[in-house]
C-alpha cells in the first residue's frame, strides 16, 4: 500500500492533513516515471496553499510539490534528463500530491541528483533555487538595475534569502539584506561578512539601508513577506525601481496609493515559482534546472535543516515549518 498525506478542506495544516492508505502505483505510462519517495520538504509555500484551499473537496487532496526518492521505472518510450535512470536518486518539482511514498512524475519535472549532494540537500535542490534563478532574472532584466543601482531583500534569513545572497555574490550584484531581528543579523552576518545586513526592529531601519546602499540608488526589492513592510520598500526604491513580491507570510495586503506608483514611475512585479514550468520555455527550464545542480552544489552549507520527521509525525513536522526563529526547512521522510 502506498501512505499519501492529503486533505479534504482549508484550515490549519497540523488539523486538516492526514495519512491515508491507497493501493501501490500502477506501472507508469508514456511520460511517466515511478519513483520511491526517500524525503519530502515541507514548503511554507505549500501550508498556505492548504490553509486557503476553499470549501470541501469531494475527493482527498494530494499535498505537496517536491520530493527526492529513487526511480524504480520508467514508461515505456519516455524521454528522461540526462541521469535520469532506474535505481538513480532524482528529485521532482513542482509534483502536486509529492508528500507521499510512491509518486508517479511527468517525466519533464525530473531531474537527476549529482552524486556529491546528500539527500537533505537533494530534497531542496529544486523550488528554493529555482526561485533564487527566478528573483536574480527579475532583477537582472530591470534597466536600473546592472548599472549603480543596488538590490534589497527581505527575509535575507530564510533559506531562499541565503541562496539569493550567495547568488548575488558570484555575479557581484551589490545587496543590503533586511531581517526581522537583531539575533537574525548577527546570525547571517556571520554566513556573509561582506553583505551589511539590517535589522527592521528600530525605527529608521530605512535610512540604515540607505547607508548600507552607499549613496547607489536602491532599484529592485525582493520581498516574500507583503503587508506594511513591502509598502516600507516602495518608499526605499528609487525612481523607475521595481518590487518583486514573491511570497505572502504578511496576513495584511499591500496598501499603495496610486500616486506612490505614479511619483516614481515605480512596477510592482509577482512571482509564484509554482507557475515556472508553464512560463518558461523547455530549453529555458533546463538551463534553470542545470543552474539551480550549481547552486545546490556550490552553496551546499546553505541548505540547513531545521529537523527531520517520520511520517506519523506529520502534525509536528508542519507545526515546525512555520515556527517563528526556525532556521533552514523541515524535512519528512516518509518510510
Amino acid at each position: 500500500m502506498n501512505r499519501r498525506v492529503v486533505h479534504t478542506r482549508g484550515g490549519s495544516p497540523a488539523d486538516v492533513l492526514t495519512v491515508i492508505e491507497e493501493p501501490d502505483p500502477a506501472t507508469p505510462e508514456h511520460g511517466q516515471v515511478l519513483i520511491r519517495a526517500s524525503v519530502f520538504t515541507v514548503h511554507p509555500g505549500d501550508l498556505q496553499t492548504i490553509e486557503a484551499y476553499p470549501g470541501n473537496a469531494a475527493q482527498p487532496v494530494p499535498a505537496g510539490t517536491e520530493v527526492t526518492g529513487v526511480v524504480e521505472a520508467i514508461g515505456p518510450g519516455t524521454r528522461v534528463a540526462p541521469g535520469v535512470e532506474v535505481g538513480g536518486r532524482v528529485t521532482v518539482f513542482p509534483q502536486p500530491g509529492a508528500w507521499a511514498q510512491w509518486i508517479v512524475a511527468d517525466a519533464d519535472l525530473v531531474a537527476a541528483v549529482p552524486e556529491e549532494l546528500s539527500d537533505e540537500v537533494a530534497a531542496q535542490m529544486l523550488a528554493n533555487p529555482l526561485t533564487a534563478v527566478m528573483l536574480r532574472r527579475e532583477a537582472q532584466e530591470h534597466l536600473a538595475f546592472g548599472y549603480d543601482g543596488c538590490l534589497v531583500q527581505t527575509a535575507a534569513g530564510s533559506s531562499v534569502g541565503r541562496l539569493v545572497t550567495g547568488v548575488s555574490q558570484f555575479h557581484n550584484f551589490p545587496l543590503v539584506n533586511v531581517v526581522r531581528s537583531d539575533r537574525g543579523a548577527a546570525e547571517l552576518r556571520k554566513r556573509f561578512p561582506d553583505v551589511p545586513v539590517v535589522s527592521t526592529e528600530h525605527p529608521g531601519w530605512a535610512d540604515e539601508v540607505r547607508k548600507a546602499a552607499g549613496g547607489r540608488p536602491v532599484s529592485v526589492a525582493l520581498d516574500p513577506i507583503g503587508g506594511k513592510l513591502a509598502e516600507s520598500l516602495l518608499d526605499l526604491l528609487s525612481p523607475g525601481g521595481k518590487l518583486v513580491s514573491y511570497g505572502l507570510i504578511a496576513k495584511e495586503p499591500i496598501s499603495v496609493h496610486a500616486s506612490t506608483l505614479l511619483s516614481k514611475s515605480l512596477t510592482m512585479r509577482g512571482k509564484n515559482v509554482g507557475q515556472w514550468p508553464s512560463e518558461a520555455s523547455t530549453e529555458r527550464r533546463q538551463s534553470d534546472v542545470a543552474t539551480a545542480k550549481q547552486i545546490a552544489l556550490e552553496l551546499r552549507d546553505q541548505f540547513d535543516v531545521a529537523a527531520t520527521y517520520g511520517l506519523a509525525e506529520l502534525a509536528d513536522a508542519v507545526e515546525h515549518a512555520v515556527r517563528p526563529g526556525k532556521v533552514g526547512l523541515v524535512l519528512v521522510r516518509p518510510w
